[in-house]
């Protein structure tokens, strides 16, 4: 990480820059409450400025978009190489091939061996279970179909005999 003379946006919080979210809220929070203008014994002159470079600091680690941005501007790399432009000596007009770099989305990857033969097991069972639904279908649905035909028949009947019933009764 190249140094200057002007501080980090972690080192004003005090961290290293690999510090997670939860890290940058807690330092955040001790540093606010020592110097806010509201609750520090210090002099406004100091506690003012200070709280300010804090806030800035926040707000920019806090947000990981404006993270990354502000890792790129002081060349820290949260992997270990980030590969240069081909043509490094030369002035840059246009825009950085981001393929290029170890910054990758995480589903620009490829599958990995583990991963497809995962995929591959799960669509085996997928089709398995399928065909096991259409083979019960099949066999146990035929005699679902006469059952219901035949409760059908013997319901029809009954209405019929009932009807019959009714109908001598009022006779």
């Amino acid at each position: 990480m190249p140094q200057s003379s002007e501080p980090t946006y972690y080192s004003l919080l005090g961290l290293h820059p690999w510090a997670s979210v939860i890290d940058i809220r807690r330092a955040y929070r001790q540093l606010s409450k020592l110097y806010h203008p509201d609750t520090t014994d210090l002099p406004t002159a100091i506690a003012t400025p200070k709280f300010q470079q804090i806030n800035e600091a926040y707000a920019t680690l806090s947000h990981p978009e404006r993270r990354f941005g502000y890792d790129l501007k002081i060349g820290y790399s949260r992997f270990g190489v980030i590969q240069p432009p081909a043509d490094l000596n030369h002035p840059v007009s246009h825009s950085h091939d981001w393929s290029k770099s170890a910054y990758l989305n995480a589903s620009d990857r490829p599958l990995s061996s583990g991963e497809i033969f995962a995929l591959f097991i799960l669509v085996l069972t997928f089709v398995g279970c399928l065909l096991l639904a259409v083979a019960i279908g099949l066999t146990r649905g035929e005699a679902a179909i006469h059952s219901h035909q035949l409760q059908s028949i013997v319901s029809i009947q009954q209405q019929i005999t009932y009807m019959s019933q009714l109908i001598s009764h009022l006779n």
